[in-house]
């Protein structure tokens, strides 16, 4: 049957490296009707298409460019896309989001999804002008920045229209923590889906695209959009975070977490930075901004331009830095010089590194110089905690493999497990992915945010505003005033576990959309039922009418991804923390003395999931309820269903 369903491009492109060969194909209706999009749809592919023993830098691996249902259409945030691929930095579950324009261009040009998989003889990149499809030489890329790839191609192509998304320095060099960069800026950060390209000799995608994208009722959609808009730029919440968004972009958090006592510090050693001013968003603001830009259809445009207009680093230009950035490149490596953030932010996007990955490796570097565990020589200079110029050369010698930095490439677990020296207790990571901004020792429900995330220490997938700002009103009208006082303090335990599995099935339908989590977790004014009337006002397909069918496929993604990792081997014993959490007591600030007590969240949680609460393996029921009966029967095959 054709491909009826509104919102869908309703094709997808297949595209093999090894033969240099592509094809179009008709999107599978029950795609869309079981998993929505992105990375949904991208969760069924990866199940289907990658056993066990393909690893990530296999030829074998496919590489997932996937849209959504509302990408490109008026419904905000709507510029933003996913990859989807094995992980070459954890070596399970993979996925990555970016922002910008190249998203939409790609269903401009005509496509839902783009199914990367083989390896070409030599670099290439992929031009993609709506129903002209080439592989084309890239010999002349190899090597280059992603400011120059991006130059270059607008060039070759001629038309600055035209949509990058490539791979700088770093994804050539397979660092496992390499992105995927577009619109210059825009990084597909996460889980090393740029060393994945890296590993095809896969370049750049240059996209152009003019048809249109069609919804099955207009006028309710703009009716939807109309309110969007009004909920994340007005009232309390959205009035307030807009403003300091617009005005700061997400770097307006660290001043917030710092007083919450939630900042990574030195390490993770502690949630509080003494010199949270010098890093601050005031001080952004008034010595660095110099521009402010938004994604597609976006009015809180909260990217942010920056300039450093004296000193060592005069003359750095780019993008951000973001929260995430700062913390990463700065309070946890104790460092308070904004300049040196900023040049450090600006080579991670020259050369496609992932900003928290790579900045938890320097800190871990850091760590280890401090305990004797590296020596200056191995490193070639002294990395004591606090020196961003230190911090800067380290993040060169990572992007190219040189020196101690072919060892930090790999990321923390396995610099350590080849370092050993008893390194790995300073390895700061979840499942092998370093761990985010967050500390749960003083917001519990991160802790478990952090532990079950399938992709590993994971902010994006399940983090919870709802504890963290205390927001009493929406808190009581979702779980009711019996649950509000416990699921509102950050320092509980209590129902953390029916708040993190809620929150989780609300991202699958983000990340399946797909819209950015700015419109949707902070403030926290979307949920479930807020999609059940646009999905179907979008796609025209009216079993989403009812939030029953929009949680069952939350439900349905979330269980599909966890099932690749239980194929993999992952289990309960893998949904942790490092010591740091578990029994370091946060030293001060609010959340003076406590850790994170994992367990009771845990068993919650598995209940919440109707998973096996003893081994946290998925049960057969559950999975056929959801229509995933082959699943089931697949991971019995593998002895990794509950018994």
């Amino acid at each position: 049957m054709a491909f009826t369903y509104k919102g869908y491009a309703g094709k997808y492109l297949r595209v093999d490296l090894t033969r240099g060969k592509s094809v179009e194909l008709e999107l599978p209706k029950e795609w869309a009707r079981n998993y929505i999009g992105g990375s949904g749809i991208g969760a069924r592919i990866l199940y289907d298409e990658v056993p066990p023993e393909v690893g990530p830098l296999s030829p074998e691996n496919l590489l997932i460019f996937a849209t959504g249902p509302i990408t490109g259409t008026v419904y905000p945030p709507s510029g933003r896309y996913c990859v989807v691929m094995r992980s070459p930095l954890t070596g399970i579950w993979g996925e990555a989001h970016s922002g910008g324009h190249f998203g939409p261009e790609l269903k401009y040009a005509g496509y839902d999804l783009i199914v990367i998989q083989g390896r070409a003889s030599k670099p290439v990149y992929l031009w993609i002008d709506e129903d002209r499809i080439e592989l084309r030489d890239a010999e002349k890329l190899w090597g280059r920045n992603v400011v120059e790839t991006t130059n270059m191609l607008l060039e070759e192509l001629g038309d600055p229209e035209v949509r990058v998304a490539c791979i700088g320095q770093a994804g050539e060099n397979l660092v496992r923590f390499a992105c995927i960069m577009n619109d210059y800026f825009r990084a597909a950060g996460r889980t090393g889906a740029g060393a994945v390209m890296g590993s095809k000799n896969l370049k750049a995608i240059a996209v152009r695209g003019s048809k249109d994208v069609e919804v099955a009722n207009f006028d309710r959609v703009w009716e939807l959009t109309e309110d969007a808009h009004a909920r994340y730029t007005g009232g309390y919440w959205g009035k307030a975070s807009h403003e300091a968004l617009y005005r700061f972009g997400t770097e307006n958090l660290v001043t917030w977490e710092n007083e919450i006592g939630r900042l990574p510090t030195k390490g993770h050693s502690t949630g509080v930075f003494d010199y949270v001013d010098e890093i601050g968003p005031e001080r952004f603001e008034r010595e660095f901004i110099v521009h402010r830009r938004a994604c597609m259809n976006c009015r809180i445009q909260c990217k942010k331009v920056s300039r450093v207009a004296q000193g060592k680093y005069e003359g750095t230009v780019s993008e951000g830095p973001e929260y995430e950035t700062v913390v990463a490149l700065g309070s946890n490596c104790l460092i308070r010089d904004f300049p040196a953030i900023l040049r450090a932010n600006h080579l991670c996007n020259l050369y496609g590194m992932d900003t928290i990955s790579c900045g938890g490796t320097v800190s871990f570097a850091m760590e280890c110089f401090e305990r004797g565990a590296l020596s200056e020589s191995e490193i070639g200079f002294p990395l004591r905690w606090g020196d961003g110029d230190a911090m800067v050369r380290l993040v060169e010698l990572i992007a190219r493999r040189k020196g101690i930095g072919e060892v930090l490439a790999d990321g923390v677990r396995a610099a350590a497990r080849r370092m050993g020296k008893g390194s790995q207790r300073w390895a700061i990571h979840v499942k092998g992915m370093e761990v985010s901004g967050q500390d749960g020792r003083s917001h519990q429900s991160v802790g478990l945010t952090h532990a079950v995330a399938v992709r590993g220490a994971d902010h994006l997938r399940s983090l919870s505003s709802l504890d963290e700002l205390d927001f009493k009103p929406t808190i009581i009208e979702r779980y009711g005033k019996a649950k509000a006082k416990a699921i509102g303090d950050r320092l509980s335990m209590k129902y953390k576990g029916i708040l993190v599995k809620d929150m989780e099935d609300l991202y699958a339908i983000v990340d399946a959309l797909i819209t950015c989590k700015y419109g949707t977790m902070w403030p926290p004014i979307f949920y479930l039922d807020d999609y059940s009337k646009l999905l179907p006002a979008v796609t025209g397909i009216e079993e989403f009418a009812r939030i029953e069918e929009v949680r069952a496929a939350a439900e349905r993604i979330v269980n599909l991804k966890r099932a690749f990792n239980a194929r993999l081997g992952l289990d309960r014993k893998d949904d942790t923390l490092p010591d740091r959490f578990l029994k370091e007591p946060m030293p001060r600030g609010p959340g003076k003395g406590k850790v994170v007590d994992l367990k009771p969240m845990l068993d919650e949680y598995y209940r919440e999931r109707g998973w096996d609460v003893r081994t946290g393996l998925q049960k057969q029921d559950t999975l056929e309820r959801l229509g995933l009966a082959d699943v089931a029967e697949d991971l019995a095959g593998h002895g990794k269903l509950a018994k």
